[in-house]
């Protein structure tokens, strides 16, 4: 990567997350003392919100509603975890004082609010190495569009060409792609089904900080 700025995602590229966010309605579930007949509700509620997802639950198991409140309660699950224990992918810290010690003028783009991903990524002893962190939230819009790119872009005061852009989802670095930014494949174990179509959309890849934060 030969770019003076960059952009990070957080979660699937910075910290491993994903399982997390992959068993939590089993973890909020066993929480309640269900562990019978879940796994078709489980598979069900991959493709929906997590709103959709505690009306199933609500359905199905006859969760107290309404499913707002128990979506509350699935992302205080969450929260627990961004605080205590989510660990930072091995190597990142290397490749990102490698990139700093360069003079990289870094950031984060996330999904998550962005007070819970500072909380997490101060735990972490990273949060020192970004100008900023900007949530989605902040833009009132996912990352199938571009504004939480151009926007941190905005804030870094580059055009997308100079800046490289970090994702493990596929549909987040396309939509960088596509906004004009220099993007950065980055494996994580959760869209491993999607490698190969990342790694032909995006421009470089990264299958290992570690290995990576040494060739820098």
């Amino acid at each position: 990567m030969n770019k003076g700025f960059a952009i990070f995602d957080m979660d699937g590229t910075l910290v491993d997350s994903m399982m997390y966010w992959q068993r939590l309605g089993r973890e909020y579930l066993a929480a309640r003392g269900i562990t019978e007949h879940v796994e078709a509700v489980l598979e069900r509620i991959k493709a929906m919100t997590m709103v959709e997802s505690a009306a199933l639950f609500i359905e199905q198991f006859g969760i107290p509603g309404p499913p707002e409140r128990v979506a509350e309660e699935m992302n205080a699950v969450m929260e627990r975890h961004y605080r205590n224990d989510i660990p930072l992918k091995s190597g990142a810290a290397a490749y990102l004082s490698a990139l700093n010690a360069q003079g990289v003028q870094m950031c984060v783009a996330t999904a998550t609010p962005e007070p819970l991903a500072r909380e997490c990524l101060a735990r972490l002893g990273i949060l020192d190495r970004f100008r900023f962190v900007l949530s989605c939230d902040a833009v009132s819009a996912g990352k199938d569009r571009p504004d939480v790119f151009l926007e941190a872009a905005r804030r870094l005061g580059q055009a997308p060409e100079k800046i490289a852009v970090y994702e493990d989802a596929f549909f987040a670095a396309q939509t960088a792609k596509r906004a004009g930014f220099y993007t950065v494949g980055v494996w994580d174990d959760s869209a491993g089904g999607r490698w190969e179509q990342l790694s032909a959309l995006t421009d470089e890849t990264i299958r290992n900080w570690q290995e990576a934060s040494e060739t820098i």
